[in-house]
């Protein structure tokens, strides 16, 4: 072999080699495009696109410890321990636009946990809305519908406002800040205590107006319980003295009221005829508001808050609180009268997202 054809030989077994491990090389695509998150606007701060569709999201929530003690201003003043309590909330807030109008669901999750006691999850509202129609759970509109009561922690002594419930409604947006609305409900069992569940086809009914304006709001709202067949009404008036002092007031009325009766009418859980509240929020620095309420119920109970709702840094607010209860001829849970009073505190920290 001469070495003209040693060189021949080698450089055609160099070409074949390479040829052969061309042929199994691994071939690496192209990227595709990414389409990162676009912020969604329409319908207010935080929601953003769902990549892919027109439907826009919202994710929020808070972290919550609070810490109690001195007497039970809820339960006829009876001394009471030390009570700790951790929550997590996650909300879910989903919109798109259709010819029927807008497309919402809403998904509150709650995870709760008391005194070494896991409370488990709930979920105390989870519904549908398409326009003005609403289906699902919620909070019961007797109560929602004129808004909560003030920026207190125990805001409820004096309760205004029952239990979550599935419910059917319609809220007519007239422009000009006019509203109103039409709803059934079920009910619902409240700590496997109180069966406010509708036993028959007819629901819970009803109905209410409102009215907002740059110098606050009115409201009122009627409702039939169809278990024990009777009425209540309430009505809300706020008003913004400036932009760093809001007032407001709120009145109710039930029918038939008797507090031996078994059965209690779902929409209205305070004591008496008839019960008020009123309140007052007053920012006095760029971090610190004071929020005041005073509640009655014409069975001659009435209870006092008040607290200073502190935000450390912006999403962290820290809140102390100080509550007060007059008892007279509260009936307690175990169905005894007490005429005493109670003097409790409560601090909160709460990180909101």
């Amino acid at each position: 072999m001469n070495i003209k054809s040693f060189f021949l030989g080698s450089a055609a077994a160099l070409v074949a080699v390479t040829g052969a491990r061309a042929a199994d090389a691994v071939v690496i695509a192209e990227p595709e495009p990414v389409e990162y998150v676009r912020v969604c606007d329409a319908y207010g701060a935080g929601f953003f696109y769902l990549p892919g569709t027109e439907t826009c999201l919202k994710i929020s929530g808070y972290v919550r410890y609070d810490a109690q003690g001195g007497d039970d201003v809820y339960n006829g003043g009876a001394l009471d321990t030390w009570v700790k309590h951790t929550r997590a909330e996650v909300r879910f807030d989903a919109r798109s636009e259709t010819e029927l109008g807008t497309l919402r669901s809403y998904i509150q999750s709650r995870f709760d946990y008391e005194d070494g006691l896991d409370e488990g999850a709930s979920i105390p509202q989870a519904f549908i809305e398409l326009g003005g129609f609403r289906v699902g759970v919620a909070d019961e509109i007797f109560g929602a519908w004129d808004g909560y009561a003030g920026d207190i922690i125990q805001d409820d002594v004096i309760n205004y406002n029952s239990w979550e419930s599935n419910q059917i409604s319609y809220t007519f947006q007239g422009g000009n800040g006019f509203s109103a609305i039409i709803a059934a409900e079920q009910g619902s069992v409240h700590d496997g205590y109180d069966d406010y569940v509708i036993d028959n086809y007819m629901p819970h009914v009803m109905a209410g107006l409102k009215l907002e304006q740059g110098w606050g709001k009115i409201s009122g709202i009627v409702g039939y319980d169809s278990n024990v067949e009777e009425f209540a009404a309430k009505a809300r008036l706020d008003v913004n003295v400036t932009d760093k002092v809001m007032l407001w007031a709120m009145g109710a009325y039930q029918s038939g009221y008797d507090d031996t009766r078994v059965e209690r009418n779902f929409l209205t859980p305070w004591q008496g005829d008839w019960a008020a509240w009123g309140g007052i929020a007053a920012k006095v620095t760029d971090k610190a508001t004071i929020n005041g309420q005073a509640a009655y119920e014409s069975e001659g109970t009435y209870a006092l808050a008040l607290n200073v709702a502190y935000e450390l840094v912006p999403g962290f607010m820290i809140t102390p609180e100080i509550n007060y209860t007059k008892f007279e001829d509260f009936r307690r849970s175990d169905g005894t009268l007490v005429n005493d009073d109670a003097f409790g505190g409560i601090i909160r920290f709460q990180r909101n997202f």
